[in-house]
């Protein structure tokens, strides 16, 4: 019997190299041949930290964002296991599977693999499967020949290398050692190795004194900052950034240091619910963080753009978005337009390409997003980077749905998504649906709902409704969509329509079956 190497050891790591190296092979002669035998094993997980994980609401359906890589399954002998911490509902899987086009549900269905640990405590699902042995060997067993599989997740850590390790497998993602890079701090050294615009700020900070001390230089060099964001080094969607208000701070130099120590713990403006300033800096302590201006401005747009390093160290450029925030300060990702406004949509290409070259320099491997700020100043967009995500995210599902249900490509050259047939698509996509009376839908329901009015995706059309994040439905009030239309002003359409007949329907009281 082999035993599996202990986890964090030079072993381990050198074991995880080794399956690494598989990817590049399997990429030029699998990924690239349709009919060819393949095993894509998804674990879900979002490895995060607990505490950010229970103020999500529904975080553990958030394991559903990934079922968008059931399309792969229209590629007749590629296989899915796919693994969640809890049963997703039957329904919610027909309801997918039903979207493959010209793949009968049944020949799809006997090629995927639904796994669960049974276990829907607020943790990272890799733990779940790493603590269960039998678990793993059931995995395992489903994966096959393991020279012909790979390991998706939502983000990679050290458990995510354990566990590629242990199902002995390579895993399509980035390497964890290489996660700082993705953290707050290092997205601004990114940032200015590609020569990218970034916010005024300082990076490493490791507590309240070291925010205080690089606020007091940032009013230092500029006397007029009105307000700055104190940031976690690893916030997700916005939620571990917090503002802080500079309009009462003195302006003697030598006492402002002062004022700030205790204007952080009092006056601080966290963006999760629930989060104090005494919460957030216990946290802070914990990982870090950073300190930038605050980016004023009348008109202010938040766009992304998405990227991927192949495993031949291809640089390919995915798609942009305009993303819908919200949250006491708008820093909470909502939702996101696809694709991103045309008049700086080639900044976005530009300054998203640049970032890339340096990442893929420094080693990074599969898909990753760069957040920005655009300004309209003196009749143009200015544009200052803000984030690296070294992960999947919000917009990812949305784009593979697209992708996977029209056959089309994303067109550099214009920036826009072009089907088979030469015409543009564009979405409209939110995982934040929320309301209290949509808790009286359970998946079915919302089934019902789709078909009776017509909301389904069309595939004569290549327009209509996906939906997603169905399980949080009944017990959060919680849904997301993917609204499919020609132009963002048809897309748009789409989603208030879709809003109104929720509604009306969550609203309205049905006859019992007779």
């Amino acid at each position: 019997m082999i035993l599996d190497p202990v986890p964090g050891s030079d072993e381990e790591r050198l074991r995880f190299a080794q399956l690494q190296s598989r990817l590049g092979p399997m990429f030029r002669d699998v990924f690239s041949h349709p009919a060819a035998p393949r095993t894509i094993v998804v674990v879900p997980s979002m490895s995060l930290d607990t505490d950010v994980l229970a103020k999500i609401s529904g975080a553990q359906h958030y394991e559903e964002r990934q079922l968008g890589m059931l399309m792969f399954l229209r590629l007749p002998r590629t296989r899915i296991v796919y693994v969640t911490s809890q049963p997703i509902a039957p329904v919610i899987i027909d309801y997918y599977l039903n979207l493959l086009g010209g793949v009968p549900a049944s020949h799809a269905r006997k090629r995927l693999v639904m796994l669960s640990a049974y276990d829907g405590a607020p943790r990272a699902l890799s733990d779940k499967i790493l603590e269960r042995p039998r678990l793993l060997a059931r995995i395992r067993e489903a994966i096959g020949d393991p020279k012909l599989a790979h390991l998706s997740c939502f983000n990679t850590t050290d458990r995510e290398r354990t566990l590629a390790v242990q199902l002995d497998i390579p895993l399509y993602g980035c390497d964890p050692a290489l996660s700082p890079l993705g953290s707050k701090s290092g997205s601004r050294t990114i940032f200015r190795e590609a020569g990218v615009p970034c916010p005024k700020g300082y990076e490493n900070l490791r507590d309240v004194h070291d925010v205080a001390a690089a606020i007091a230089a940032m009013r230092r060099e500029e006397p007029a900052l009105r307000r700055v964001v104190v940031k976690l080094e690893e916030g997700f969607s916005g939620e571990g950034n917090a503002i802080l208000e500079l309009d009462e701070a003195p302006s003697e130099l030598g006492t402002i240091e002062h004022w700030l120590r205790d204007a952080l713990v009092q006056k601080l403006r966290c963006e999760a619910a629930g989060e104090t300033p005494e919460t957030f800096f216990a946290k802070f302590a914990g990982m870090g963080g950073i300190v930038e201006a605050w980016i004023e401005g009348e008109v202010k747009r938040s766009p992304s753009v998405q990227l991927r390093v192949t495993p031949t160290s291809g640089l390919e450029l995915i798609s942009t978005h305009d993303q819908v925030l919200g949250g006491p300060s708008g820093q909470v990702f909502l939702g996101s337009t696809f694709p991103a406004d045309g008049a700086y949509r080639a900044a976005l290409h530009e300054a998203g390409r640049r970032i890339g070259e340096v990442l893929r320099a420094r080693g990074v491997l599969g898909r990753f997003a760069v957040d920005f700020v655009a300004v309209w100043r003196d009749g143009a967009w200015d544009l200052a980077a803000i984030e690296i995500n070294l992960r999947k995210g919000g917009t990812t599902l949305p784009f593979q749905m697209l992708q996977f249900l029209t056959d089309g490509r994303y067109d550099e050259a214009s920036g826009e998504f072009v089907t088979p047939l030469g015409q543009p698509r564009c979405y409209y996509a939110t995982d934040n649906l929320v309301r209290p009376e949509y808790r009286r839908f359970i998946p079915e329901d919302l089934v019902d709902v789709l078909v009776e009015n017509g909301l389904h995706f069309d595939e004569t059309t290549q327009e209509g409704v996906v939906f997603n994040l169905i399980g949080a439905l009944s017990e959060h009030g919680k849904l997301g969509l993917v609204c499919i239309a020609r132009d963002h002003e048809t897309a748009l359409a789409l989603y208030e329509r879709t809003m109104h007949i929720l509604d009306a329907e969550a609203s309205r009281s049905v006859e019992p079956p007779r």
